[in-house]
């Protein structure tokens, strides 16, 4: 098989089809890609989530009577939780942006 646009086993740098604009660097080699990064994102925000669930279930059950550590951790998850639905938002409204798009 030919590699006409030689885009097979390419390594970093520009791509030929879209060439670097003024200004923007290439990515380094390694780099996590953002579906990665996303998915990271989040298992940390649902091991926030369920780290506030088992301290409120802790408190309740009084094993633990530390309810600053309690509200703490729930308003982290809540604040996680909250960054991640705009974050979705935010991919929502380019993805209807772009197909709106004429070609």
């Amino acid at each position: 098989m030919t590699d006409p646009l030689g885009l097979i086993g390419a390594t970093g740098g520009a791509s030929p089809l879209r060439p670097d604009r003024a200004g923007e660097r290439p990515l380094a080699p390694g780099q996590p890609a953002f579906k990665d990064v996303l998915l990271d994102t989040l298992k940390e925000v649902n091991a926030m989530q369920q780290d506030a669930d088992r301290a409120v279930e802790d408190l309740y059950s009084g094993k633990h009577n530390d309810l600053e550590g309690v509200v703490i951790a729930t308003q982290k998850a809540d604040t996680a939780f909250k960054m991640l639905q705009q974050v979705r938002n935010r991919m929502m409204e380019a993805y209807e942006e772009i197909k709106q798009m004429r070609v």
